[in-house]
C-alpha cells in the first residue's frame, strides 16, 4: 500500500510574512490527519496549499490518482484540479454557506454534486439525495427547502452531504464544527466520525480545537509560526506532549 498524499518540503510566502514553512508529511488510505495549533499558525494556508486552493511558493503535493498514479496536484491544468474536486476529492468549508448554494434546494445541493460526476436520471438522484440528507441526520421532508431555513448545525451537515455523496477518497476539512453550540458540535463530531470510519475515508482536518483533533484523528501535527512543532499518535502527542508548545496546548485546554 502506498501513501494516498505526500507533501515534501511545502511553503508559502505571502511577500515577506511565511504562511507554512517546509513542511513534509505523508497520508495513508484510511487515515485522519489532524493540524492544529493557535490562530496564526499557518494550518488553513498548508490546508488550502494541500488542497490545492492556493499555490505554494515551493515544495510539492503529491496525490496518488485512481488512474495516473502519483502527480503533484500544482502541476495540473486547473481543469484537472476542477475534476479532481469533483470526483476524488471533497472540502468542508467551516462556514457552509462557502460550501453550498443558498438559492436551491437541500436536494438540488447535494444532487449538484452527482451530476457533476455524470448522474443524469432525476429519480436516481433524489433518492441519493434523500439517502445522504438521512445518512446526514437532516430530515428528508426537508429535501426541497432552501439552506436558507437551515440552522448553522443543519446547514453543515447539507454541506458535509453534498460532499460525500459522490464518494470521494479525500476529505479536507477547515473546522468542520467552528461557530458550532457545543450540544451541535458533539452530535455532528459523533456523525462525521461514524461516517469516516463506514466510509474508510482519508482526511485531513484543520482544528484549533484538540477535543476535536482526539475525536476525528489518527495522527496529529501541530503548527506554530507556520512550521511543524511535533508529530505522532493522536492519544500519544496528547498524552504525552515533547514540545513546549504543545505542551502549552494541552495545558491551556485542562485549566479551568
Amino acid at each position: 500500500m502506498s501513501e494516498l498524499l505526500r507533501v515534501e518540503n511545502l511553503t508559502k510566502s505571502y511577500g515577506r510574512q511565511r504562511g507554512c514553512t517546509d513542511v513534509s508529511f505523508e497520508l495513508w488510505p484510511g487515515e485522519v490527519l489532524a493540524i492544529v495549533g493557535e490562530s496564526g499558525s499557518g494550518k488553513t494556508t498548508l490546508l488550502n496549499c494541500c488542497a490545492g486552493r492556493l499555490a505554494p511558493t515551493g515544495g510539492s503535493v503529491v496525490y496518488e490518482t485512481r488512474h495516473k498514479g502519483l502527480i503533484d496536484i500544482h502541476g495540473m491544468s486547473e481543469p484537472e484540479r476542477r475534476f479532481l474536486m469533483r470526483t476524488d476529492w471533497a472540502f468542508v468549508h467551516q462556514n457552509p454557506r462557502d460550501g453550498l448554494r443558498m438559492n436551491v434546494s437541500a436536494g438540488a445541493n447535494v444532487g449538484e454534486r452527482l451530476m457533476a460526476v455524470g448522474a443524469r436520471n432525476y429519480g436516481n438522484i433524489r433518492n441519493a439525495a434523500l439517502d445522504w440528507l438521512s445518512r446526514t441526520e437532516v430530515d428528508p421532508d426537508r429535501i426541497d427547502d432552501l439552506p436558507t431555513t437551515f440552522s448553522g448545525g443543519m446547514q453543515q451537515r447539507l454541506q458535509i452531504a453534498r460532499n460525500l455523496v459522490s464518494g470521494p477518497r479525500l476529505v479536507f476539512m477547515d473546522e468542520p464544527t467552528g461557530g458550532l453550540d457545543v450540544s451541535v458540535q458533539a452530535r455532528l463530531l459523533d456523525m462525521l466520525r461514524d461516517l469516516v470510519d463506514r466510509l474508510g475515508l482519508s482526511a485531513v482536518v484543520v482544528t484549533h480545537d484538540l477535543a476535536v483533533a482526539r475525536m476525528l484523528s489518527t495522527r496529529l501535527m501541530v503548527m506554530q509560526q507556520g512550521r511543524v512543532v511535533e508529530t505522532g499518535l493522536t492519544d500519544r502527542v496528547l498524552d504525552d506532549p515533547q514540545h513546549a508548545y504543545t505542551q502549552l496546548l494541552v495545558s491551556s485546554v485542562l485549566q479551568p
